[in-house]
């Protein structure tokens, strides 16, 4: 836990290198999981890897004011102030990929590199972000095929089933789901969804090395996005995942790792 003006954060930290600074998203730690999966301990290999919970997320204190992802934004700054560290790398997936590329347009000279793998974010006209909540809720209060298919390439991945299995799960498992979905409706109800209309005019703040990943078979997230996160930063590096879905970085973890690790590695 780190005391951040207050408030505390859960943070796992694991490996060594350059640190690396990671967001989550649906399908992930702090969210799904409450340990690193296979995307992170590649990483960790390489880096030393710094995985934040959002507000509200696992251990991570609530906050009653929380209105917009500006303020979740405003508490990383002061998040990265308090790790002591002034410079680092910053990648993020799905809305945490979103989360990441507010904090670098606010903090260019102190991110190194950026990684963005199926973020959301950007409002793209006649592009978009499938509604999350709405298939957030079991059908019949038992099956979860709606939401493994918006989050992975098919309806019943391995991966999927073990995050998102069907009927209820454990406690503990169920309240990180609640409690990521409800974090994400506070900074991204409003239709069409997980978005800052301004964002897209703000990349060009951010002149680093960028990656922007996404799967072949994204159902949440359209590829318009990751081509207008691409076109806004300058020189990005856009990378398809071949057969992957949503959750690149869980259905390819080497893959979607390598790339990252390759970003850490050019800073």
């Amino acid at each position: 836990m780190i005391d951040v003006m207050g408030r505390k954060i859960a943070v796992i930290r694991t490996g060594s290198g350059a640190p690396l600074i990671y967001f989550h998203g649906f399908a992930d730690v702090h969210a799904a999981s409450a340990g690193l999966l296979p995307f992170h301990e590649h990483l960790a290999r390489s880096c030393d890897l710094i995985a934040p919970a959002h507000v509200g997320c696992a251990q991570t204190d609530e906050r009653d004011d929380l209105d917009s992802v500006h303020d979740v934004v405003e508490q990383y700054l002061d998040f990265a102030d308090a790790l002591g560290i002034e410079t680092f790398h910053l990648a993020g997936a799905c809305v945490g990929g979103w989360i990441a590329a507010e904090l670098a347009v606010r903090l260019p000279q102190r991110v190194r590199s950026l990684s963005l793998i199926g973020a959301t974010g950007l409002f793209v006209s006649g592009n978009p972000i499938a509604d999350i909540f709405w298939v957030a809720q079991p059908e019949d209060g038992i099956y979860y095929n709606d939401l493994r298919h918006m989050l992975f390439a098919a309806r019943d991945p391995k991966a999927g089933m073990q995050l998102f299995p069907d009927g209820r799960g454990e406690i503990e498992q169920e309240l990180l789901r609640y409690r990521m979905f409800r974090f994400a409706s506070q900074i991204g109800f409003t239709p069409p969804y997980l978005y800052d209309r301004k964002l897209i005019e703000q990349l060009h703040r951010y002149k680093g090395p960028v990656l922007v990943a996404c799967g072949e078979h994204d159902h949440m997230v359209p590829r318009a996005h990751a081509e207008a996160y691409a076109k806004g930063f300058r020189g990005a590096r856009l990378e398809i995942i071949r057969g992957a879905g949503h959750s690149a970085h869980v259905e390819a973890p080497d893959v979607v790792a390598g790339l990252v690790a390759g970003m850490v590695g050019k800073g």
